[in-house]
């Protein structure tokens, strides 16, 4: 069964040093994407912001910079902000500290960010305070869209994200194909919601974390 869509405040406070929400009173939402860059998907992803005027954050995999870099880069061009994925979307609860690490700082070699998120938010506590004193910012998620789960109909995973709509909010979807046909669904709701109840999407800005 997939987790609730607004992540428990108990979860938020056990780990308080990683970024779970934007801290702003302004009418602001952050939306962001994991598991990029794909060459046909995040092109979709980026035209839907473009013409929504809207602005995000791509937390992307190393090996796919690498196999992708026009992507990557159209990325950069219009604006948008990126952050490092690891190199090969590894879990950290499976990989030894150094491996862990090592694979970060490949992905890094790539990816020119000091924002971080853990696949599957998955790393151990050694793991979370090794890339803290490597200078890096663990950014995680207000709502989880749930857009990778092929049992979840995309109207259902549209209502996850318009049902928490709030200043500050930072949203994870996936432009992957997993996530595809979910991911497009309600990210074209929020976009039309955010920009219907006057809020702005914008990147994350890992100067003012």
């Amino acid at each position: 069964m997939i987790i609730p869509a607004l992540i428990p405040r108990m979860v938020t406070w056990l780990f308080s040093s990683r970024v779970w929400r934007i801290p702003t009173a302004q009418k602001k939402l952050f939306l962001s994407f994991d598991d990029g860059p794909h060459p046909r998907i995040t092109p979709m992803v980026l035209d839907m912001l473009a013409t929504h005027g809207a602005k995000a954050s791509f937390f992307c995999i190393g090996d796919r910079v690498k196999r992708f870099p026009e992507i990557y880069q159209r990325i950069l061009d219009e604006g948008h902000a990126v952050g490092n994925h690891t190199f090969h979307h590894i879990n950290g609860w499976k990989k030894n500290d150094r491996d862990y690490l090592t694979n970060i700082n490949e992905a890094a070699q790539c990816i020119e960010s000091k924002m971080f998120r853990p696949p599957y938010g998955r790393m151990k506590g050694s793991q979370a305070s090794a890339i803290t004193e490597r200078g890096f910012k663990t950014i995680m998620w207000t709502v989880l869209s749930g857009d990778y789960d092929a049992k979840l109909p995309p109207e259902d995973c549209a209502k996850r994200v318009l049902n928490n709509i709030a200043p500050g909010y930072i949203y994870l979807f996936h432009d992957s194909e997993k996530a595809e046909k979910n991911m497009l669904y309600a990210l074209g709701k929020l976009l039309e919601a955010s920009k219907r109840e006057g809020f702005r999407c914008e990147k994350i800005n890992e100067k003012l974390l």
